[in-house]
């Protein structure tokens, strides 16, 4: 009997001083953005025979694919601001190149909301928001839009193997001389917080070494690092020396301008004048693959994996004339057809996505902050104009997509809602330039029929077209208000 109570004693005494069950702990966020991926240029989407993006592909497996994700523009700097913020960027008045960014901070980023919650965070990569992001007092810098660390360029493009200033110097010296006009090779230092970072490197290995070094600094800590690669972006023959040999490679020489004017060493590179430019474009994609393997390596290495919401995103449709393949889709980047605006896009987090789903839903780049809002159990800003894809990715609510999507640019316009897409075209210049095809004119499309937008159908469906058009003006109708606020 005594032994009994003993036990008994012993076994009160033990459950009253056990520690209390850990509370799960909220994930880790990791938002990696390509720089115009064409939409076929994964191999796991199963469209493009000569692609193999292992790491990528793994990335679906253990996630969702979506297969109808849009950009918000079909160039840069205005998708980057609609991706970090889950809001038309048109809502502070930015249409193409040159705005003035993310300069309001009545729209919070990704970065800002999650700090708020305790997150360190980190923007590693590319930075391309307006006609400022260079000027580190200016809100498109990363360190004043939410961000305790950076490390990158803040150009649309960078070149991918030098980043000294001594070289862009030297550069711009030789194109002064010379006499010719033509667009800088940004040879340039790279940022790391305030400070310059001279040095030669691929930046595609740089940029994933990186945000391995981060993670691993970060590990005990929830963390949100927005990885954004510059790779594939032009100028793709700027590749490791070593991979262009093993390959057979020639490559191309960067543009001089003692030799040549600015524009014919362009045209020589885009399609269909540059004979190894497919090959060129599939060497950055390699790379690109590659880190990104290497960070879900690591993520694996240190046991984050489960506890890891990892997004993956292009941010605009590929660029043909460098040669990204956007099969079945019609046009290229600087377009409103759907091979402009459409996009790989992949969420996963084994902890609570069912993984190796494919989804034809509508959705969006501005679903990536309420959708991260919502598996964070925070309060999703009023203003958004993305979706909260919770439901839709734990398979509760499969009907959740975006009734209407619009786009507008300085050329374009385009309405999406269920099947039917409205587009209009009033000017050819910069397609003309940047050496895309484009018609103009207003034209309706159904996409379950056409995805290759071949038919216009607005002579035989006036009333959706006219429905669409309807849709843009009351679109607008919205932004002018929200601006002269």
């Amino acid at each position: 009997m005594y032994s009994i109570l003993l036990f008994l004693m012993i076994s009160f005494v033990s459950s009253c001083t056990e520690e209390p069950a850990e509370t799960p702990s909220l994930p880790n966020v990791i938002l990696i953005v390509s720089d115009d991926q064409g939409y076929a240029d994964l191999s796991c989407a199963g469209q493009a025979d000569d692609v193999q993006t292992p790491h990528i592909d793994q990335l679906a497996h253990n996630g969702i694919r979506f297969t109808q994700a849009y950009a918000t523009s079909p160039i840069c700097s205005p998708s980057r601001a609609g991706i970090i913020t889950g809001c038309y960027q048109q809502r502070w008045g930015t249409y193409w190149y040159g705005g003035k960014g993310i300069h309001d901070s009545n729209y919070k980023t990704v970065a800002e909301i999650l700090k708020e919650n305790g997150y360190a965070t980190a923007y590693i990569g590319k930075v391309h928001y307006g006609s400022n992001d260079a000027d580190t007092a200016n809100r498109n810098f990363p360190l004043n839009h939410g961000f305790d660390d950076y490390i990158g360029h803040t150009s649309p493009r960078k070149h991918y193997l030098h980043h000294q200033d001594a070289l862009e110097s030297e550069f711009q010296s030789l194109k002064q001389a010379s006499g010719k006009r033509g667009q800088s090779l940004r040879q340039q230092a790279l940022w790391q917080n305030k400070s310059k970072l001279d040095t030669l490197a691929f930046s595609t290995e740089l940029f994933g070494k990186k945000a391995c070094e981060f993670i691993e600094e970060h590990q005990k800590e929830q963390f949100f690092l927005q990885l954004s690669f510059n790779a594939v972006h032009n100028f793709t023959h700027q590749l490791p020396e070593s991979y262009l040999k093993e390959n057979s490679l020639e490559g191309r020489a960067d543009w001089d301008p003692s030799k040549e004017e600015y524009y014919d060493w362009y045209q020589e590179g885009r399609y269909p004048n540059n004979s190894e430019g497919r090959a060129l474009y599939l060497g950055q994609l390699h790379y690109l693959d590659r880190e990104i393997g290497r960070v879900m390596d690591h993520l694996n290495e240190l046991g984050l994996s489960e506890n890891t919401i990892v997004i993956y995103i292009s941010d605009n449709g590929g660029s043909t004339p460098i040669y990204a393949n956007n099969k079945p889709l019609r046009g290229s980047k600087y377009l409103l057809y759907e091979g402009g605006i459409r996009v790989p896009m992949i969420m996963s987090y084994p902890k609570e996505y069912a993984p190796g789903q494919v989804n034809n839903n509508l959705v969006s780049a501005m679903d990536i902050l309420p959708t991260l809002c919502g598996a964070l159990g925070i309060d999703i800003p009023e203003y958004v104009d993305g979706l909260d894809l919770n439901p839709l990715l734990k398979n509760q609510e499969a009907s959740i997509q975006h009734d209407t999507l619009v786009w507008e640019t300085p050329y374009e316009v385009a309405v999406r809602a269920g099947k039917w897409k409205y587009r209009m075209a009033n000017d050819d210049a910069n397609a003309t330039y940047e050496m895309v095809e484009v018609e103009l004119g207003e034209f309706l499309y159904d996409l379950e029929a056409d995805i290759g937008e071949t038919k216009n159908l607005a002579a035989l469906y006036p009333e959706v077209f006219e429905q669409l058009k309807r849709a843009h003006k009351n679109w607008k109708r919205k932004l002018n208000t929200i601006e002269n606020k």
